[in-house]
């Protein structure tokens, strides 16, 4: 990716999306691919633009735009609805090295926008990892997801979680409201007028650098062990 950003608009992706939500079919993608096109290539100079911003503040192993957005059409092989597109764009920034953990996640839908962060799907050790050092010292944890600039961002941790209390672990542990946690995601909505704002790439760009106490605190549970020692 070159160190110069292009100017872009979402609003064909909008415009597009708006569409194909109601001509979810094959037919209709294959009369209307140029509006696709013209859409995805904004798209693309978005997440280049996004892209640079974040490497100011992160190190990521996300080479370009181009190379973060998921592709619009849709598996449907485990899915009951049986459309072949999808009614929204998106994409993902990975960080870079095995001590940046957790990775940034951009959706963009109509009355829909939202970026997320965190750890979406922890493998089973990794999980448990988590619940540990948790439950060692909640404090920390807490203290970050306290923190005025978190809160009003992104209010609280959302996700899947268990009912009760994981095997292991003790219902009545004073941190047992994260410790039921399977996913530790965070996620802030945006309105329309804010996707079409000329700089909404560096609104974004902000709104993951304020994920960037969370992420940091996991990525150094996740390498360290109970004692703090690097693994």
């Amino acid at each position: 990716m070159t160190g110069t950003k292009k100017t872009y608009t979402l609003e064909l992706g909008l415009i597009f999306l708006k569409k194909i939500s109601k001509n979810n079919s094959r037919e209709w993608f294959a009369k209307n691919k140029k509006q696709y096109e013209q859409a995805h290539a904004e798209l693309v100079l978005f997440a280049d633009a996004t892209l640079l911003e974040m490497n100011k503040h992160d190190s990521l192993e996300t080479i370009s735009g181009k190379k973060s957005l998921y592709r619009i059409y849709k598996d449907t092989r485990f899915s009951k609805e049986k459309i072949p597109y999808k009614n929204h764009f998106s994409g993902s920034f990975k960080r870079a090295s095995k001590e940046r953990r957790g990775g940034y996640y951009f959706h963009i839908e109509p009355n829909n926008t939202f970026v997320a962060g965190g750890f979406f799907s922890p493998n089973a050790a990794d999980l448990l990892h988590i619940r540990k050092h948790i439950s060692s010292e909640p404090k920390r944890l807490k203290k970050i997801l306290n923190q005025t600039s978190f809160k009003n961002t992104f209010h609280e941790l959302v996700g899947e979680e268990v009912k009760t209390a994981p095997r292991g672990f003790d219902v009545t542990d004073e941190a047992i409201e994260l410790i039921r946690k399977k996913q530790f995601i965070v996620k802030h909505t945006f309105s329309n007028e804010e996707v079409l704002d000329k700089n909404f790439h560096i609104t974004v760009s902000n709104t993951f650098k304020k994920m960037r106490p969370y992420l940091d605190y996991m990525s150094e549970i996740l390498t360290s062990d109970l004692n703090g020692e690097e693994l």
